[in-house]
C-alpha cells in the first residue's frame, strides 16, 4: 500500500498571514524580526563582556518567551556575476577587460569549489491570547501564499479583536527591539510579503531563483 503523500505546508500550524502577523491554527499570533549579527570573535575582551552582559539583561527583562532561529543558505552569486558581465561589456580599456574577465573566472571557480553560506537571524515574538474564530477564507494564506485581502468578510467583532491583540503583540515587539538595540543589533520586522516569501523559500529550497506563484 502506497504511503500517502502530504505537502509540508500541512504540517505548519499557520492559518493565515494578516497585516504582517502570523495567525496560527490555535488563533495565537506571531511576529518575526530579522536581526543583524555581530562578529563576536573580532571584539575586544571588554566589548565581549559588555555584549554578553547586555544580552543577558535583555533576556532577563522579558516576561514572555521568544524563539531565536538562524537560516543558513548557500549564497546566490549569479546577480553579482551578471553585474560583472555588464561591467566587462562596458569597459573601453583592453587591459581592464582582461582583468575583469580574469576576476569573473576567479569568482566562478572559487564559488564552485567553496560553499559560501549566508546566515540570517530571526526572532519570533508570540502573543498567545485566544482570539475569536476567523473565517476559513483567509486574507493571505500560507497554503495559497498570495491571496487578496477581503476585510468585508470579517465581522466587526473579529476585526476589532484582532486589532486589540495585534496591539498587544506590537508592545512586545517594541520591548524586544529596544533590548536588541541596546546590544548593538539592528532589527527589521517582516511584513506580510516577507513572511510569505520566508515560508515559501523554507519549504521550496530548490526554487530559490523562481518567482513565488500567485495563484
Amino acid at each position: 500500500m502506497a504511503a500517502s503523500s502530504k505537502s509540508s505546508q500541512e504540517f505548519v500550524p499557520v492559518k493565515e498571514v494578516r497585516d504582517g502577523v502570523l495567525v496560527l491554527q490555535d488563533n495565537s499570533l506571531r511576529a518575526v524580526l530579522m536581526v543583524s549579527s555581530i562578529n563576536f570573535a573580532l571584539q575586544s575582551e571588554e566589548s565581549q563582556t559588555a555584549i554578553v552582559a547586555q544580552f543577558q539583561n535583555f533576556l532577563n527583562s522579558l516576561d514572555f518567551s521568544v524563539e531565536i532561529s538562524m537560516q543558513s543558505r548557500k549564497m546566490d552569486i549569479k546577480p553579482y556575476l551578471s553585474l560583472l558581465e555588464e561591467r566587462y561589456q562596458k569597459q573601453q580599456s583592453e587591459l581592464m577587460k582582461i582583468q575583469t574577465r580574469e576576476y569573473i573566472e576567479f569568482i566562478k571557480t572559487f564559488t564552485d569549489n567553496t560553499n559560501i553560506m549566508t546566515k540570517t537571524f530571526f526572532i519570533t515574538v508570540p502573543y498567545g491570547a485566544t482570539m475569536v474564530s476567523l473565517k476559513k477564507n483567509p486574507l493571505e494564506t500560507i497554503s495559497g501564499f498570495v491571496r487578496k485581502s477581503d476585510t468585508s468578510k470579517k465581522t466587526k467583532g473579529e476585526v476589532d479583536e484582532f486589532e486589540e491583540h495585534k496591539e498587544q503583540l506590537q508592545q512586545r515587539l517594541a520591548v524586544v527591539e529596544q533590548g536588541l538595540v541596546r546590544c548593538g543589533l539592528k532589527t527589521a520586522r517582516l511584513g506580510s510579503e516577507e513572511l510569505i516569501e520566508l515560508f515559501y523559500r523554507l519549504f521550496n529550497p530548490g526554487e530559490a531563483q523562481q518567482r513565488i506563484p500567485t495563484s
